[in-house]
């Protein structure tokens, strides 16, 4: 079953659950344990996935996390679970200690609703005060199930993780102090914005009449977005269709299907994305799948390519391109080769940017 499939079904069973449920003991059974085995762990190996593991703090004897996944023998995520009524805000003092202990990457502090997952960014072997993603069984999105593949157990690459998680925390802090300041705008905020428009000086009474405005104008902007999507939502595209020669749609058609986009292309996408994140705007770093290679292009742009993946033969090949977009393809081993070549990457990246 797919994983979207897998974790829609558990949404739907947390919902009915959710007010039976009325100890920890009940949350790890009816909604955590199906979490893991959603992502492809085996619940019932001791070996993968350890319940009550010891995790001994300093004086403190005894410690157990509630569950520690394993891979090929060493762990990479420590689960701590909760009550669904607990606020998870307040409850992660206990993960903090284990994970200082655990040779494991990755905590994941839940209630069997919310699942936090948290790493160290900031201080290595020191668990982040805040998550790097976080997923709600009963306020599911689309993206979040995207970026929660990426802990399938077949799926796994600590290195592709760490390098997309900096990129989802920061991009979840911008996106909170949006929201917070669309709200509730504070006044460097409103005198930030209040320059860019005003010539003025801008004074205490300035600041004051404009909040109200910066407020309106946001809610105006979400407003016309949400229209936007709505009507394009109910509003059919209608492609202008020119004629087709005798033959040729069949030709078109034929092609498309030889084209296969693979799980490990798009695992090497995202890891060339991870490379360029503190390079350049990673919504402008797009792929186009073909028949002999999968191409990584800058903005779209066939005369960009920023490298191609050779995948789809007996060996791998990355082809990075110089500034004369003269291609040269590179044998790798294993997918966490691509970052071998981080530098020419970036260069031509910037090169195009110039």
């Amino acid at each position: 079953m797919e994983l979207k499939d897998s974790i829609s079904l558990l949404s739907e069973r947390a919902i009915k659950l959710k007010d039976n449920i009325r100890t920890e003991e009940a949350i790890k059974t009816s909604l955590v344990l199906p979490f893991i085995q959603a992502l492809g762990y085996d619940i019932f190996n001791p070996a993968e996935v350890i319940p009550e593991c010891d995790c001994d703090y300093g004086t403190k004897k005894g410690e157990k996390i509630d569950y520690t996944i394993c891979l090929d023998g060493e762990p990479i995520m420590l689960i701590e679970c909760k009550h669904w009524s607990v606020d998870l805000s307040k409850a992660k003092a206990q993960l903090f200690r284990y994970y200082h202990v655990s040779q494991a990457k990755f905590g994941v502090l839940t209630n069997g609703l919310i699942y936090k997952f948290f790493t160290d960014l900031d201080t290595p072997n020191k668990m982040d005060d805040m998550p790097f993603f976080e997923i709600n069984l009963l306020d599911l999105k689309d993206s979040h199930i995207e970026k929660l593949k990426q802990f399938r157990r077949n799926q796994y690459d600590t290195y592709m993780i760490l390098n997309s998680a900096t990129e989802m925390k920061y991009t979840n802090a911008i996106r909170s102090y949006i929201v917070s300041q669309s709200a509730d705008p504070t006044d460097d905020f409103v005198k930030f914005i209040t320059k860019q428009v005003y010539s003025g000086m801008v004074t205490k009474n300035v600041i004051e009449d404009f909040r109200p405005m910066i407020q309106r104008a946001f809610q105006q902007y979400t407003n016309d977005y949400v229209n936007e999507r709505l009507k394009s939502a109910i509003t059919p595209d209608v492609p202008t269709v020119e004629p087709i020669k005798s033959g040729q749609k069949a030709e078109e058609e034929s092609q498309d299907d030889k084209i296969v986009t693979t799980e490990e292309e798009i695992q090497g996408f995202y890891i060339v994305r991870a490379i360029l994140c503190n390079t350049v705007d990673l919504s402008r770093v797009v792929y186009r799948d073909a028949q002999t290679y999968f191409a990584i292009l800058f903005d779209d742009n066939n005369r960009k390519p920023i490298c191609r993946l050779h995948f789809n033969g007996g060996k791998k090949y990355i082809e990075t391109f110089d500034e004369n977009k003269v291609g040269t393809k590179h044998l790798i081993e294993s997918l966490n080769d691509i970052y071998k070549w981080s530098e020419p990457l970036a260069n031509i990246v910037k090169h195009y940017m110039a």
